[in-house]
């Protein structure tokens, strides 16, 4: 008999309730429309107005308008998911920046913003939903989306390097503390996937091929295996993992 995965398996993400940040274009877009069909109901948070009209209305899914460094709108996001009568399950920090600068170019308010929105804003939204699923007794799964480069550094982007660096220690620290209280934090940090620059990056012909003679699988990733790794990790399949941080590079960082 064929198993039912949408009902009765461990990877069902019928029964989740997600918030995922930065929902309005590559990964983040992915995973919203993915989490909706497969079940879940997605609280997303986009500070473009435009990307909010793209994404358009749906019974699965409530999308904001705001910043992630706005506080007082990810609390009201966890206050209408209760007046939904739903309480979030699941984490998923995506939003970031990325900033392509030497080392010595970096001015103060750069390397400033880098962090505020890849780093201290993720830790705030960590600590508002630590108290959440506190108060509401819940069980919940955090994934924190890192990069390759911050496992292994790259040519002018110290600052966005720094920035996924600290998320890591961030992740593997809060998944030690808070493990007794059942709650997992996991890190995943992708490569080079084709995301809505890729067209524009094979432009570039010469870096383009650069990056596939690195990647052991000679090929970018799709997005889709960026929202099927993160939805194993949001799913009760996975509750036996916390503390992680996986690569999903093509082999990349091995190579």
């Amino acid at each position: 008999m064929e198993k039912d995965f949408t009902m009765n398996s461990k990877l069902s993400l019928k029964n989740k309730n997600i918030l995922i940040t930065g929902v309005g274009k590559g990964i983040g877009y992915e995973l919203l429309k993915d989490f909706a069909n497969r079940g879940a109901f997605v609280y997303g948070l986009t500070r473009s107005k435009t990307d909010l009209i793209k994404i358009g209305k749906s019974k699965n899914f409530k999308v904001f308008l705001g910043d992630v460094r706005d506080e007082k709108k990810i609390e009201k996001i966890f206050w209408v998911a209760k007046k939904d009568k739903r309480f979030i399950n699941g984490l998923v920090n995506n939003a970031g920046i990325r900033q392509r600068i030497k080392f010595e170019n970096i001015k103060k308010k750069e390397i400033k913003e880098i962090f505020d929105i890849n780093f201290f804003s993720i830790f705030r939204i960590m600590q508002i939903y630590f108290r959440y699923t506190r108060k509401y007794k819940i069980k919940a799964s955090i994934v924190n989306i890192g990069s390759i480069v911050g496992e292994q550094g790259f040519d002018s982007l110290v600052g966005y390097a720094s920035s996924k660096g600290a998320l890591k220690s961030l992740t593997q620290s809060f998944a030690i503390e808070k493990a007794k209280y059942k709650i997992r934090a996991n890190l995943i940090n992708p490569g080079f996937i084709k995301t809505s620059y890729y067209e524009k990056f094979k432009m570039k012909k010469k870096l383009y091929n650069w990056t596939l003679s690195r990647i052991p699988q000679k090929r970018w990733g799709e997005p889709e295996e960026i929202s099927a790794l993160i939805s194993f990790l949001i799913s009760d399949a996975s509750n036996y993992i916390t503390g992680e941080t996986i690569n999903i590079d093509g082999g990349w960082t091995n190579s």
